[in-house]
């Protein structure tokens, strides 16, 4: 019998149609002899959608018909503890069994579904599901957290300052005096967004309040990172869980400037219109850096995977300086194109990643078997004396 998997995708985040590129390539690389692909569509108005259309990059282009060709779903917990996907129709009545679902592998980009809140879900739904769980997602997405943790344990990373949206505009000029205290040039981010969304760079007092303007567009927590001169960006993907891991070839990624912007990540090596998502980025591939910066960038990759409790597949970005310093930038617990890319040139097709991916979440889950989540007792047979008891 196969294994009916779920891909979730889509979902409220600036990262949405980004998703939908990973989910589908995903999708079209799964072992169909061994599991059954049910596509799940989140809209941007968060309503969810099945069906075989969804699996076609191309329907996207008209998405108010795809749509209305496609069923609304819910997830619903049955008395036996499994879960099912039901048609969502307004009578109660009328809700039509689609499938049962015993794996989820969510590919959701950045808010919603990146930072925990799905994986929340499925925990209380009790579904096994593909990558990081809850703790590890939010740590991961939060990158003033992400910071505090690699600092704590001594791993390398660019001098920061961060502070709340609230607090820039009732103390504005003591933000700015600490930002350049890091020294211009500088690097304004939210502090959980990916695909560089909302970030810019800082030259001078001017362009600091720009940049910090933009990014509270976009989050209510921003980061002020010293910018490196004379940067190489590398990023390499580690794959396993809190046992195991092992780190990809390492790529160096190309851009049009000091930052990779979302059309480098994107929209570059390629026609407008293109779907081939983070496979195509200018890149090299293996990285053109030493041997010795090479081995510091993969161990420091699985050191940053394995203390922020992660699983499943990441990518972990690096910046090196004209010295081949190695600081660790961030982490992305649901990377573009699953870094697929990275995994090629080591002999691991993107068919074996997403099985692999797939048996570490059913191990999870049958490890989470043996562990206690409830006790047996009766507190309430301790307070005989009406609803308020007694401390």
């Amino acid at each position: 019998m196969k294994t009916k998997v779920a891909v979730i995708y889509g979902g409220v985040s600036v990262e949405h149609e980004v998703s939908v590129i990973s989910a589908l390539q995903a999708i079209h690389a799964m072992d169909d002899s061994k599991y059954d692909i049910l596509p799940i569509y989140i809209s941007k108005n968060r309503e969810w959608y099945t069906g075989e259309d969804l699996k076609t990059i191309e329907n996207y282009q008209k998405l108010d018909q795809l749509l209305e060709k496609s069923d609304k779903v819910v997830f619903e917990q049955q008395t036996d503890k499994k879960v099912i996907l039901r048609k969502k129709e307004k009578s109660i009545f009328s809700k039509g069994f689609i499938s049962n679902v015993d794996v989820v592998f969510p590919v959701i980009h950045g808010t919603n579904g990146e930072d925990g809140s799905l994986q929340g879900y499925l925990e209380l739904l009790g579904l096994p599901y593909v990558g990081c769980d809850v703790a590890s997602s939010a740590a991961g997405m939060d990158k003033v957290m992400m910071k505090q943790i690699l600092r704590d344990q001594k791993v390398p990373i660019v001098d920061y300052e961060w502070f709340y949206s609230t607090t820039w505009l009732n103390e504005a000029e003591d933000i700015k005096q600490k930002a350049e205290a890091l020294g211009y040039p500088l690097i304004v981010k939210p502090a959980n967004l990916g695909s560089s969304v909302g970030i810019s760079k800082a030259k001078n007092a001017g362009e600091l309040e720009e940049a910090i303007d933009l990014a509270v567009e976009y989050s209510h927590k921003i980061v002020i990172e010293k910018m490196i001169s004379n940067l190489t960006e590398v990023n390499c993907s580690v794959i396993g869980d809190y046992e195991e891991v092992e780190s990809s070839v390492c790529e160096q990624v190309l851009s049009s400037d000091e930052i990779l912007s979302y059309e480098d990540k994107y929209q570059s090596g390629g026609k407008s219109g293109d779907t081939k998502g983070m496979e195509s980025v200018n890149r090299i591939i293996p990285a053109e850096i030493s041997e010795k910066a090479t081995q510091n960038v993969k161990q420091l990759a699985e050191k940053t995977f394995k203390l922020l409790g992660a699983s499943g597949v990441s990518r972990i970005d690096f910046l090196l300086n004209e010295n081949e310093e190695v600081f660790v930038n961030e982490i992305n617990t649901i990377p573009g194109s699953l870094s697929f890319y990275l995994w090629e040139p080591s002999g691991k097709d993107f068919m074996a990643l997403t099985d692999q991916l797939i048996q570490l979440a059913l191990k999870r889950d049958r490890e989470r078997e043996s562990i206690h989540f409830s006790i047996d007792t009766n507190l309430f047979s301790l307070h005989g004396k009406g609803s308020k008891g007694k401390a």
